[in-house]
Formats: C-alpha cells, structure tokens, sequence
C-alpha cells in the first residue's frame, strides 16, 4: 500500500507565492520520478513540473516562475511558486512513479490534491 498526499495549498493575491509538499509513504522500494500536475474547472488535468533520475521538466506556461526539488531520504517533493497569476487557479495533484519491490513494475500513484486559489 502506497500513500501519496499533497499539502501547502490555499488563497494568495496575484505576484505573491506558494510552496506545496508531497510525501509518498508506504511500501516503497523505489521512488523514480514525481511530478506536479493541476486542473482548473472544466480543464484537463495538465503538467506542471516533473523531477526524475533524468533531471527536471517544466510546461511552457511555468516561465521560470516555478521550482520542483525533491528529498529523497523524506520521500518528498516540494513544488515553489513565485509569482502567481490568477490563471494558475487550479487543483494541484502530485504524482509518484514507485516500485514496490526490486523486479515489479513501476507504478503511478496520485495524491487527492490540494487548491491553489489566485486572487486578481
């Protein structure tokens, strides 16, 4: 059994900034990659910012205002906002790819959100 939970989330005023936390926990052998996806009402859910043995990836809509880092002895990632707009408004999920034991696959496991609210 794995858990994956977000928090960090809530109200900001435009150009003010935000950090969210996602710890995986559970039987974890491996972790290979987590990353930070968001969905707004009516959108679809779209990355934000993934970190894995490879380096870090981040959407084009990021625009270097965003940092992911992880800690791997916490399990944990870490997603900086700075400079928010009204437009990243949204459900931010975090995503864990793990193994559970050394020869399984890897699997995707996801966080029940946290809300990043932008106020104008």
């Amino acid at each position: 059994q794995v858990q994956v939970v977000e928090s960090g989330g809530g109200l900001v005023q435009a150009g003010g900034s935000l950090k969210l936390s996602c710890v995986a926990s559970g039987n974890i052998f491996r972790i290979n990659g987590m990353g930070w996806y968001r969905q707004a009402p009516g959108n679809q859910r779209e990355l934000v910012a993934i970190s894995t043995s490879g380096g870090t990836n981040y959407a084009d809509f990021v625009e270097g205002r965003f940092t992911i880092s992880r800690d791997n002895a916490k399990k944990t990632s870490y997603l900086e906002m700075n400079n928010l707009k009204p437009e990243d408004t949204a459900v931010y999920y975090c995503k864990a790819t793990i193994k559970t034991k050394t020869f399984a696959p890897t699997s995707d496991y996801w966080g029940q959100g946290t809300q990043v609210t932008v106020s104008s």
